[in-house]
């Protein structure tokens, strides 16, 4: 899109306000809307896979600490930074961080390339994300099905699982076609949603399924409540317990880097920080709509979904059955056991174990859909406001280069590439982008002036510690993540000197794939702004 009718720009005062373009842009239909959608996104795997795994690790209360330290210092100021450069970005007609941080920082002919983190990563975790997403899809109909009654361990139902996805043949499973069947309709789900828009697909499906998701998190939440201690023998493995185990801290492992680096990792995958899809879902909402509420209550809702009801269902009915070291080792055996291999067996021994089954499954899908469906948002609006394509044209692009990049996650997850894929998009770049974000909003354009925007339209005044915390506390302590990681892991990384032999291969053919995609993005920014003229931001 060209912006040559537009170089006028009328001068105001106190704000990054800019005039609307001709080129009309979708827009959520109520604050409700942008709220339910945001917290959507943020809603996923990870509050209720993810985050119960993590605690458990890491010695359960003792995590919960720099937990919160790092929501406060990292997550919500990250948070606000990206709703209020996204609303900046929208009224430059840019929905995606290129244009936005060239909107920002117009004198610098290279800042919107450091923005194509905020399309990729988000790209990189939709195409493997979508597969996993779809294991929730098919577990919710195995477990109305009665598919895995008659697995009483955790090596049967691992087997069973291992089966599921191709690793292995047994009598369960003896191919990938029941996992491919259910990826194609969970990546249809998904772009049918996407097709539909803003207001009339992700808004729409969003009020409906978080309600959904919340109701069945409650009932799975208010049964672990009633559990009793299934072994007399042993009658300090109850629920009280299993809550103790969650919140009672072993202050000695605070003296532990890993587990701050562990937190603060869950921070940012909790609350969507540090990918894009904030900054995209924000610039479609109005000048004048108020970002300091909206984002605090969609963060609100999301630390609900994760430490009241994530952290409050699988550990603590995990400690009743398996007891307080076994569930340490099930938490180390990996994130897909803890969801897929141990809540399946405590809900076979439960009453209505079929429909409690299902809830367990069917609000995970419900999760990540309306996590993935805003992972794919970037790439469309990308598409769309700097390519001038409508709708359809950009959902029927990405759909098509999405299902192809989908394939090797599938097929070649045993091999390692689904880790991989994880990593560079959805941990290194994920504090890559969040750090260029906050320096970028504090320093370049300047601490005052961002204050100012963030509270353009706010009912509410953000406290004016913040000030100080976005402006240095943050930044360190992104500076301090970046730094532990390329002193402890960027050597055996590079070098993959932790993947298996037989496993290089594909490694290395991931890194390929995944720097072919950064570089054709790089030349589309380029093509897109070729000529292009963006008005000049207005005086402050």
């Amino acid at each position: 899109m060209s912006f040559d009718d537009h170089s006028k720009i009328p001068e105001t005062s106190g704000s990054m306000e800019s005039t609307k373009l001709s080129k009309a842009r979708d827009t959520w239909g109520s604050r409700l809307g942008v709220i339910m959608a945001v917290a959507g996104s943020a809603i996923g795997l990870g509050n209720f896979l993810r985050f119960p795994a993590k605690v458990a690790a890491n010695s359960g209360g003792a995590f919960m600490i720099p937990y919160f330290i790092s929501l406060l210092l990292l997550g919500i100021p990250l948070m606000w930074i990206e709703w209020t450069l996204g609303r900046f970005g929208g009224g430059f007609g840019h929905g995606t961080a290129p244009g936005v941080f060239h909107s920002v920082w117009q004198k610098n002919r290279f800042i919107k390339y450091f923005g194509i983190i905020g399309i990729f990563g988000p790209m990189v975790i939709f195409i493997y994300y979508t597969y996993i997403e779809s294991w929730t899809l098919a577990y919710s109909f195995f477990s109305l099905m009665g598919k895995y009654d008659r697995l009483v361990d955790q090596t049967g139902m691992k087997s069973f699982l291992s089966a599921f996805q191709g690793l292995e043949s047994n009598e369960y499973f003896h191919n990938l076609g029941w996992a491919y069947g259910f990826f194609l309709l969970t990546f249809v789900a998904n772009a049918w949603v996407i097709y539909h828009g803003i207001k009339g697909g992700i808004e729409r499906f969003c009020k409906w399924a978080l309600p959904l998701l919340f109701f069945f998190a409650f009932v799975l939440f208010f049964r672990v409540l009633s559990l009793g201690a299934p072994d007399p023998a042993k009658p300090d493995w109850n629920i009280f317990h299993g809550f103790g185990f969650v919140w009672n801290p072993d202050f000695s492992k605070l003296l532990s880097a890993k587990v701050w680096l562990e937190a603060a990792g869950q921070i940012f995958f909790t609350l969507s920080v540090g990918i894009g899809v904030i900054l995209t879902y924000a610039s479609y909402l109005k000048k004048g709509d108020d970002v300091v509420l909206s984002g605090t209550t969609a963060a609100a809702t999301n630390e609900l979904a994760e430490v009241i009801l994530g952290g409050s269902i699988i550990l603590p009915a995990a400690f009743v059955f398996f007891g307080p070291v076994e569930i340490q080792s099930v938490a180390h055996s990996g994130v897909f056991n803890l969801g897929f291999v141990t809540m399946p067996l405590i809900l076979n021994h439960l009453p209505l174990s079929h429909g409690m089954g299902f809830f367990w499954f069917f609000l995970l899908f419900l999760a990540g859909i309306t996590s993935s469906v805003s992972l794919a948002q970037p790439a469309v609006a990308f598409l769309e406001d700097e390519f001038n394509l409508k709708r359809n044209k950009a959902v029927a692009i990405f759909t098509v280069a999405a299902f192809i990049l989908c394939q090797p996650a599938i097929f070649f997850l045993k091999n390692g590439v689904v880790d991989e894929l994880d990593f560079w998009g959805g941990t290194f770049f994920l504090v890559v982008f969040a750090t260029v974000e906050v320096i970028l909003f504090s320093w370049v354009f300047g601490m005052n002036k961002a204050w100012d925007e963030i509270h353009h339209g706010a009912d509410l005044q953000v406290p004016i510690i913040y000030k100080f915390i976005i402006k240095y506390i943050t930044p360190l302590f992104l500076f301090f993540i970046l730094g532990m990681w390329f002193f402890q892991e960027w050597i055996p990384i590079i070098f993959m000197r932790n993947v298996a032999p037989e496993n290089q291969p594909y490694i290395l053919g991931t890194r390929i794939g995944l720097l072919a995609m950064f570089v054709a993005l790089a030349v589309l920014v380029k093509i897109a702004w070729r000529g292009k003229s963006l008005p000049k931001a207005v005086k402050q």
